[in-house]
């Protein structure tokens, strides 16, 4: 070999071995070479490929996880760019949910989860929770446990002071494990410890209760998930084994749920009708209607108790209701979220909730929320037929006429219409 040509090959060589040495950063992060740091280098000007928004964003990505002052989980870094994406969108239903968010987000809407069987509330004093409700058929009750006690500690922890989610996800586990209770009972000086095997638990979405002091039938829907529609026709056969004058559905305080769960339920009062029309962002147009068969023959007035935080499923219940002329609306305006999701999974357990339609009710109106620069609600949501707020300075206790003004006036307006 001529010697020009080894020393032509031996500079090649060593121009290689440099620009090697000299991009090896940039290699690491996964990046082409920097283009300035070879206009330097060979004093020719290089023009950047246009990069894609995925590989604008991978690019950073890379460089946090090589550049960046301490070690970063790449999975937690994945999430909060997902959780940032979702929110620079301004819609507060279009979430990013990691793993555990995702799980607890489908629990909720089969109402199904592994758990004691009771629904837990704050202690004023600070003891611990305080059991609300327990499920009749559940492990707790079987325990022992009842509404009214206290738990002042979780298998022998004090949760003195701590918060209710903190509690509940202490007590929660794996169905078939035992979780041991410290309890404070009714008219009992000493604690005593119950040992309560997890189950499957399908939560009550729907609770009854009869008034018999003006023969009203009260029903409280919790949320629109899987087993609701079951569960409110069981209550409602419970309710019309007495003599009903009436029946109040109250909605207050139900974030919503399965559009297909206030589909059913609005089958039970029209059939074959309009519950929502949706509207795509192109233009296209799709219209849910109820089924038929299950029409149910209401013999009596109906009043439906709404809020600030009746929302979604919930709206379109009462809404649909409202517009088919089959019950009177009492209380304040509901939250107006006229839009509809869609649940996505993805790879790893995590899931996203994305907007993807505004929706209509039967009658065409558009209930969308309307609020000002500081999140101050201007409109939107149902209007009540009849006005009430609730009174604040009161106890409420749920099903109680006597604590609950609201619920007293929707027994007024039913009292006054069965009188004609």
């Amino acid at each position: 070999m001529r010697p020009v040509v080894k020393l032509l090959l031996a500079a090649i060589g060593l121009l290689g071995c440099f620009l090697f040495g000299f991009s090896w950063r940039d290699i690491q992060r996964g990046e082409p070479p920097s283009t300035r740091a070879l206009d330097a280098l060979v004093g020719v000007k290089v023009t950047p490929a246009k990069l894609t928004p995925e590989q604008v964003f991978e690019k950073n990505y890379n460089r946090i996880l090589v550049d960046y002052s301490r070690h970063v989980d790449p999975t937690d870094l994945k999430y909060a760019g997902m959780e940032g994406m979702m929110a620079s969108l301004g819609d507060p239903h279009t979430i990013f949910m990691p793993p555990k968010d995702a799980e607890a987000f489908s629990d909720e809407t089969r109402a199904n989860f592994s758990g004691i069987g009771a629904k837990l509330m704050t202690e004023p004093t600070g003891l611990g929770a305080k059991v609300a409700t327990v499920f009749d058929d559940g492990p707790a009750y079987a325990a022992g446990l009842r509404a009214g006690n206290i738990i002042t500690a979780v298998n022998g922890v004090s949760v003195a002071d701590k918060e209710i989610d903190s509690i509940v996800d202490r007590i929660k586990g794996k169905e078939g494990t035992v979780v041991k209770l410290t309890v404070i009972q009714e008219g009992k000086t000493k604690p005593v410890i119950l040992a309560v095997r997890r189950a499957r638990i399908v939560t009550p979405t729907v609770e009854g209760k009869y008034l018999p002091d003006s023969k009203m039938g009260y029903l409280a829907i919790y949320s629109f998930s899987e087993p609701t529609a079951e569960q409110f026709d069981k209550e409602l056969r419970k309710l019309e084994q007495h003599e009903l004058t009436g029946l109040v559905i109250d909605l207050r305080g139900n974030p919503g749920g399965l559009l297909e769960t206030a589909k059913a339920l609005l089958g039970r009062f029209v059939e074959n009708k309009v519950v929502v029309t949706m509207r795509f962002r192109d233009g296209d147009e799709e219209t849910e209607r109820t089924p038929t068969g299950e029409l149910h023959n209401f013999r009596y007035p109906i009043a439906v108790l709404i809020n600030e935080d009746s929302a979604s499923a919930a709206e379109i219940f009462a809404g649909g209701l409202k517009d088919y002329g089959k019950v009177t609306l009492v209380g304040e305006h509901s939250y107006g979220k006229a839009s509809v999701q869609n649940v996505f999974p993805l790879v790893d357990q995590a899931s996203a909730k994305i907007t993807i339609a505004k929706y209509f009710l039967p009658s065409g109106r558009f209930i969308g929320r309307k609020v000002d620069e500081d999140g101050v609600f201007l409109t939107g949501g149902l209007e009540p037929d009849v006005k009430v707020a609730l009174t604040e300075d009161m106890q409420v206790e749920p099903g109680d006429p006597a604590t609950d003004n609201q619920l007293r006036k929707a027994i007024e307006v039913l009292q006054a219409k069965a009188a004609h």
